[in-house]
């Protein structure tokens, strides 16, 4: 049976193919209401693009628990080996506008939605276990530099070296985004992390500190320069195409979700900050414990509807996952809500991709595009506290345990600066080979072959703290290119 089109009203409609005129000549009859519909849609049929990880591709999938972590948490979704949920993942580059190309050289977000019993629950990282600052009062003048130059209009390799220099911490970022795994194939072959800590608390209200991690069951697989350059040249699709094409042939892409865990006491003796977003937990010290694999088996049937309305937010947690002292973190946990509110509108929880699959009783009112109704329990009950029993309450059985701090509040509170060369020292020396090296020093030196001087010099001082044959590389490949 052939489907009647309707107007979005419900009632049918008997053409579609041509206005409605005043004669065969026209003019256009101002009554035409589809046409009038048609074309005021059109106009507002877009919104706007994320402020980063404007260009991403997504999936839906399964996540199943496969080891017991009671012992850490308390959070119903880990009470039981084989318990499963539903799940939405958005993989995504930082710094291009939603027409920018897959496969350039970026850091990916990696950013899971978790359907629980008990809410949502939502891992917003990246591809690294690290990021560029670790104090979100830095986070806007960052995303300037990685944005277009307000003269020009072009991206400023001169804006992004200059705020880094400045900034040491991001040395370990940007050694990370230069190396081999600065491009990686497609979603599928690279891994995924939480990147901050979080805590973790059991039953008994014991807390520990934990780092999340996504381990990529496909391999990790990244492009050279040259080979993503020449691919640009064919597609500026071709993770999309890959993650589609994969999900399609059933080739479905897995995920195993491990964690760190660090007991609370233990963070206040190791030898670096383990709340700083610009170090990573040793994990000879801190071994990876795995949790649970993610599947994803459904290329969603609308990508706006599903992907582009995909709101994630580190506010998003559940009963027995909760926050730390990170400081980039406690800023994320405010922007990244009101990031939605302002790009999808007040109620962007209640969109089919970010409705809880649980029952939601809260005390939110009114405001633009509430389809949802009363959700508190009962009628007369639109304020809290209130005598009706039936109506929404707290439940102070899900409470967090305290978290303790110490020191005195000071703004001007600085990490050790010597502390910031320590493991991007490691990764050079100790963890890279000398071909990933000599690759590192001439992405580097690609990259900052536009800046003036000043800039160069400033930069390759910073690496010159990192280790000596760094700087010394990166400035033979530069004097190479000027040659």
């Amino acid at each position: 049976m052939t489907t009647r089109l309707t107007t979005s009203a419900g009632a049918p409609v008997s053409h579609n193919d041509t206005s409605k005129t005043a004669g065969p000549r026209g003019p256009v009859m101002l009554d035409d209401y589809q046409l009038i519909e048609k074309l005021a849609h059109q106009n507002r049929e877009r919104i706007p693009e994320r402020v980063v990880h404007a260009k991403g591709w997504g999936a839906q999938g399964t996540f199943t628990v496969t080891h017991d972590i009671t012992q850490y948490t308390c959070a119903d979704i880990f009470s039981k080996v084989g318990n499963s949920c539903d799940i939405l993942s958005r993989w995504s580059t930082v710094a291009g506008e939603l027409g920018a190309a897959d496969a350039e050289r970026d850091v990916r977000g990696f950013s899971v939605k978790f359907y629980t019993d008990e809410g949502n629950w939502d891992v917003v990282g990246n591809n690294t276990p690290v990021f560029f600052i670790r104090d979100g009062f830095k986070f806007p003048d960052f995303i300037r530099t990685q944005k277009r130059h307000p003269k020009t209009n072009l991206r400023s390799p001169e804006a992004m070296f200059d705020f880094w220099a400045a900034q040491p911490e991001s040395v370990h970022q940007v050694t990370i985004l230069m190396s081999d795994r600065g491009i990686p194939v497609n979603p599928m072959h690279m891994h995924g992390y939480g990147s901050h800590t979080y805590s973790m608390w059991n039953k008994n209200g014991e807390r520990v500190w934990v780092k999340f991690h996504f381990r990529t069951q496909q391999g990790i697989k990244n492009h050279s320069s040259e080979a993503a350059e020449t691919l640009i040249g064919k597609t500026r699709e071709s993770y999309q195409e890959d993650l589609f094409a994969a999900i399609e042939a059933r080739n479905f892409p897995k995920w195993e979700l491990n964690i760190q865990v660090m007991p609370e006491a233990k963070a206040e003796t190791v030898e670096f900050n383990p709340f700083d977003l610009t170090k990573v937990w040793p994990h000879d010290q801190f071994p990876l414990i795995p949790v649970g694999m993610l599947e994803f088996n459904k290329n969603p049937d609308n990508y706006f509807q599903i992907v582009e309305n995909a709101a994630y937010s580190p506010s998003n947690k559940v009963p027995g996952i909760g926050f730390s002292p990170d400081k980039m973190l406690q800023a994320r946990v405010f922007a990244y809500a009101d990031a939605h509110r302002y790009r999808l509108g007040t109620h962007y929880e209640a969109l089919p991709a970010n409705a809880p699959k649980c029952p939601v009783h809260h005390y939110h009112k009114d405001g633009a595009m509430n389809f949802m109704g009363p959700s508190t329990g009962h009628v007369d009950a639109y304020y809290e506290p209130n005598q009706y029993a039936e109506s929404a309450k707290p439940d102070v059985s899900v409470a967090e345990p305290p978290l303790k701090i110490s020191g005195d509040a000071d703004k001007y509170v600085q990490e050790d600066a010597d502390a910031d060369y320590v493991q991007p020292r490691a990764l050079y020396a100790d963890v890279m080979q000398a071909d990933e090296r000599a690759r590192l020093h001439a992405n580097m030196a690609g990259a900052m072959a536009p800046c003036s001087m000043p800039v160069r010099e400033r930069w390759l001082a910073v690496l010159g703290r990192v280790h000596p044959e760094y700087e010394a590389g990166v400035r033979a490949e530069l004097a190479r290119l000027d040659a």
